[in-house]
């Protein structure tokens, strides 16, 4: 059971300074797997499409057709589709639903 439930639903602990301010190093976060379209304005989970066994917490700022444009709320802080592009939607696993 607790594997299904994590399947659908997943906890979160913010690393490094990238969405500061909104979310800082250390808070918790809940965020419910992708059960809709990525619209902008969402705090997204993804894949790090330099290295998929890292997760990545960015939140979308434009669509491109089935690709999607993430950024860091801190630009100066953030690694984010200004370095590696244009990410597929279907890599953005969970959508950010509030803090723990």
């Amino acid at each position: 059971m607790d594997r299904l439930l994590e399947f659908f639903l997943r906890r979160v602990t913010v690393e490094g300074m990238s969405m500061a301010p909104t979310y800082l190093p250390g808070e918790r976060l809940t965020a419910l797997r992708r059960w809709r379209r990525v619209r902008t304005g969402d705090v997204v989970v993804v894949r790090d499409p330099r290295n998929a066994d890292r997760w990545l917490l960015k939140r979308c700022v434009g669509r491109m057709g089935t690709k999607l444009d993430l950024r860091g709320d801190n630009a100066d802080a953030s690694t984010d589709s200004r370095v590696f592009g244009l990410v597929p939607a279907r890599r953005a696993v969970y959508i950010v639903l509030k803090r723990a």
